[in-house]
């Protein structure tokens, strides 16, 4: 049986902005029953990963004030922060944003809460909402 071809980028994972880790994650493993997958935290921000079938859920609690998970709650409020996508290569994904006159938020990949390059394309450029790619 043969399987379908690749289609490229798959998604990683929804980043949710949350004030607290310990008040919403019971909802996430007990009555969802997702299961917890350890992450470091990263970005001034505490990182619970939940296992949604391929992809991720991260739950991002902010533990410095001024960085992005703690301006993004004052200013929005809990929610979906960011969607990432895993792309077979970052560069030559950065670069076909460059060329499709996007606006990069990180110029160069950086390392991510899981140990990869990651990069961030800014909302003004994707309809409004915050991806992140990061390398497959």
């Amino acid at each position: 049986m043969s399987h379908p071809p690749r289609r490229g980028a798959r998604l990683a994972h929804i980043g949710v902005a949350v004030p607290s880790l310990d008040a919403i994650l019971p909802f996430y493993r007990e009555v969802l029953g997702l299961a917890e997958v350890p992450l470091a935290d990263a970005d001034g921000a505490r990182i619970a990963g939940l296992a949604a079938g391929d992809a991720l859920v991260e739950l991002l609690e902010p533990v410095q004030p001024g960085s992005p998970i703690s301006k993004f709650l004052e200013k929005r409020g809990a929610g979906i922060h960011h969607l990432c996508f895993a792309v077979p290569d970052l560069d030559d994904a950065l670069a076909r944003c460059r060329r499709a006159g996007l606006k990069l938020i990180d110029e160069t990949p950086r390392p991510g809460a899981e140990g990869k390059r990651i990069a961030f394309l800014h909302p003004s450029s994707t309809g409004g909402v915050l991806i992140e790619l990061t390398e497959d």
